[in-house]
């Protein structure tokens, strides 16, 4: 699950909130080990889905750095080619 977590930080655009949800809602899938939780679960979740949200925007923001924005458009492409490279290209 957590292979799912992309970097946020440093990109022009910079990481929209719905990224930042996505992000924290794949790491307490992963701290809890629920995909979804139970009925039970399902409020301390969430609630722990939104504070982890609020803290990682709030780390985002605060982050400094002298590099240059990375482009996502190059990331997702260098991301194909390492995929490929490693599983190897499949023909369909």
């Amino acid at each position: 699950m957590c292979r799912n977590i992309k970097t946020l930080f440093n990109f022009d655009p910079p990481a929209t909130d719905e990224e930042v949800q996505a992000a924290s809602l794949q790491f307490v899938r992963k701290l809890s080990g629920f995909n979804a939780p139970s009925k039970a679960n399902e409020e301390a979740f969430h609630r722990a889905v939104a504070e982890v949200a609020v803290v990682a925007r709030e780390l985002l923001d605060s982050l400094i750095t002298n590099a240059e924005p990375r482009n996502r458009e190059v990331e997702i492409e260098r991301a194909r080619a390492r995929n490929a490279q490693r599983f190897g290209v499949r023909e369909h």
